[in-house]
């Protein structure tokens, strides 16, 4: 059927509600919305991944009570993870979880109102439009795409549906950058001269798998199925199991951590993309047969098209050494907003004796304190999970059943992969990478960049 099932009794509250609204003192619109909250959301859960497992789901888990979300399925192309994914659920909802080889078998699932995403990088856009095209909602996890045309190709099937999409950029939920974004946009920052975004960690074995490796075999998955849209190759369990590390199947860096930063930038901005990208970087420690850099550095051009105003953006990152851990700085003539420390403060910024010097006034930033509040939890849930996840989880889950905009939209997913595909063209190709507003393309050496 077109409508699903919340959507049919919705549908039939109003039509009692229209007849009786005079008898039980409300209109029909207000009891539809009683109805709607009090049916209960059916969710399938796309991949059992890690991320699923230790974050997504406790962070569901934190709200799913309060309200009524259930889960009723879950799709994995592999046996092994697929039956640890059904006993772990089991055991959480405490009632039988439909297992489904694919996401075929899962949409053929009676009722199924909604999804989480969390499978392959290169997959998300894709399994993106298998759910709309099956009246579902879904939380997807980032990067939303790594290719222009699987990026043109989800946004396009979001638009075109009636679905809530939220993109797992959780930031945009978190307390400190909605106050960070709402300090900017108000014009009390000033203009932006620069943007550093640094991700470091000194993790050998991030993103590596060897146990879960030696488990896999060709016959337990269906090879084929996971590669979808991307060039054949012969069946790897690494790339499979340990796919960030593995271009095409994902661009590590700049797509799991670079995502989350550059989307800021975005966002605070209202600038949907970079005018251009260069990147250096490469495998420098961990020598391991993985085909994405341990180490790089990715400058970016903002501003207005057409324009000399704008700014720099850096971002920097290393998997040998955490040094300067993970975070955002944005500085104006005024000062710096740290989202490390979650201050806004005059430092660096433009004092007296510099200022007279050139015939100008200081222009120094107040301190502002940035500092996230507690992210609201049902009554009496302890916080799984992480609390700017929490959040975001929480934020799709209302929006699902209020029908409002998310705070991740389709559009900052779509805005995010831009950067992201051209930060991939500018490693790929040692060009400079540009975007083709026109033909909505990355252009790099005077070509399309696909791969």
């Amino acid at each position: 059927m077109e409508n699903s099932r919340r959507t049919f009794i919705k549908q039939s509250a109003i039509f009692a509600a229209a007849t009786y609204a005079g008898t039980m003192g409300m209109s029909a619109k207000s009891y539809g919305r009683i109805i709607g909250a009090n049916d209960r959301v059916r969710v399938g859960v796309v991949g059992f991944s890690d991320r699923f497992r230790e974050t997504l789901l406790p962070c569901f888990l934190n709200h799913n009570k309060e309200l009524n979300f259930d889960i009723v399925g879950l799709s994995d192309l592999w046996n092994y993870r697929r039956d640890l994914g059904i006993a772990h659920l089991k055991n959480k909802f405490g009632h039988d979880i439909k297992a489904c080889r694919n996401n075929d078998e899962l949409y053929a699932t009676k009722d199924l109102d909604a999804v989480i995403i969390s499978t392959a990088d290169f997959q998300h856009a894709l399994h993106t439009i298998e759910a709309v095209k099956a009246n579902c909602d879904a939380y997807v996890e980032k990067p939303f795409a790594e290719t222009m045309d699987d990026a043109k190709a989800a946004f396009k099937a979001v638009k075109a549906s009636k679905q809530i999409v939220q993109i797992g950029s959780q930031r945009r939920s978190g307390e400190n950058y909605i106050n960070a974004a709402k300090f900017i946009q108000d014009g009390k920052f000033g203009p932006i001269t620069a943007v550093d975004l640094v991700w470091n960690v000194n993790q050998p074995g991030r993103w590596r798998r060897p146990d879960l490796v030696a488990k896999l075999k060709e016959e337990d998955i269906d090879w084929k199925r996971f590669l979808l849209n991307r060039p054949a190759e012969p069946f790897d369990a690494r790339k499979y199991l340990e796919y960030r590390l593995f271009w095409p199947y994902s661009s590590g860096m700049p797509g799991q951590w670079m995502s989350h930063q550059i989307d800021t930038v975005h966002w605070f901005t209202n600038l949907k993309h970079p005018r251009s990208v260069v990147a250096n970087g490469g495998i420098y420690t961990w020598k391991d047969g993985r085909r994405n850099w341990d180490t790089m550095v990715a400058v970016f051009d903002y501003g207005k098209p057409d324009t000399t105003d704008g700014f720099q953006v850096t971002f920097t990152s290393r998997m040998q050494n955490s040094v300067g851990d993970v975070g955002e700085v944005y500085y104006s003539n005024g000062g710096e907003l740290n989202l490390i420390t979650n201050k806004v403060s005059p430092k660096g910024g433009l004092k007296e004796k510099e200022a007279a010097a050139m015939g100008l006034k200081a222009n120094l930033l107040p301190e502002f304190d940035l500092s996230k509040t507690e992210i609201k939890t049902a009554t009496g849930a302890s916080m799984g999970g992480d609390s700017l996840t929490s959040g975001h989880m929480r934020n799709w889950m209302e929006c699902v059943r209020s029908r409002k905009t998310p705070n991740a939209p389709v559009e900052a997913g779509y805005s995010h992969s831009i950067a992201n595909i051209m930060t991939n063209a500018a490693v790929r190709t040692g060009a400079k990478a540009i975007f083709d507003e026109n033909r909505q393309e990355v252009i790099a050496n005077g070509k399309v960049f696909k791969y």
